[in-house]
């Protein structure tokens, strides 16, 4: 076996994502100043900046990655149900008494399938934070979905518009408000999982929380803490802002 030649993955992966920051470096910064307010930007830079004085950086993007991770996925599985649960009631009966069982059940119990079928590391937190956050995210797009007025359904009826061109033209653009509302709470969520994450060997401020309540070390899960609450407060002005931004747009 230590004859045969050794494929670079690691140079392969480093030239996609050189390639990724140069070529779409400017839509992501566009991206970001659109998302963005003077004082989301202000808070943004000195939370960040009191991150890296207390030497909390690198773990800090450790739990960032996890976070968007786990919501990315969130949003990738639980809309299209949403949107699906909306449209068929028996998906939805389906539907709702899952949802009340993955909000009721303990967080801790996600844990233990997740190192069943991933052993410990990130996978298993990412998989629990996913479990765990994806019910806002379902419930909300259900509720805006179903909150569009009914008049306006009837009158895209009897304009003759397909069930597509009623749920991409009129449904989801008015129920866009909600549904960021559901996945601003499921960041909220995923975030409340970092410490969790950690019990299993999920890197980040999560691991930090646990070593210094487990060692008793107050000063450091103090200034750990601190930096999940600027993070958590930076995500979620940033999404809050999308959704005025969004509801300027609308009107």
């Amino acid at each position: 076996m230590s004859d045969l030649p050794r494929i670079p993955f690691a140079e392969y992966i480093d030239q996609f994502v050189d390639w990724l920051t140069l070529t779409f470096g400017g839509f992501f910064d566009g991206i970001a100043w659109w998302i963005s307010t003077r004082g989301v930007a202000l808070f943004t830079l000195i939370g960040f900046l009191l991150i890296d004085y207390l030497g909390y950086w690198h773990p800090m993007l450790q739990t960032l990655a996890l976070v968007l991770t786990a919501v990315v996925i969130s949003i990738v599985i639980g809309v299209p149900i949403g949107i699906w649960a909306s449209q068929k009631e028996t998906v939805r009966k389906i539907v709702t008494p899952i949802l009340d069982l993955m909000q009721t059940m303990p967080a801790f119990v996600y844990l233990l399938p997740a190192i069943f079928f991933f052993n410990i590391g990130v996978v298993p937190g990412v998989v629990a934070s996913v479990i765990f956050s994806m019910p806002p995210t379902i419930r909300m797009t259900i509720l805006g979905i179903k909150q569009v007025p009914a008049d306006l359904i009837e009158a895209t009826e009897a304009f003759g518009s397909t069930t597509f061109q009623r749920l991409f033209k009129v449904q989801l653009p008015l129920a866009t408000k909600t549904i960021l509302a559901g996945i601003n709470q499921s960041i909220m969520l995923a975030l409340s999982m970092v410490v969790i994450a950690a019990m299993v060997g999920a890197p980040g401020l999560g691991s930090e929380v646990y070593s210094a309540v487990t060692q008793l070390k107050t000063g450091i899960g103090f200034e750990a803490g601190i930096a999940i609450v600027i993070v958590a407060i930076t995500l979620d002005r940033i999404t809050q802002n999308i959704k005025t931004k969004k509801s300027r747009g609308n009107a």
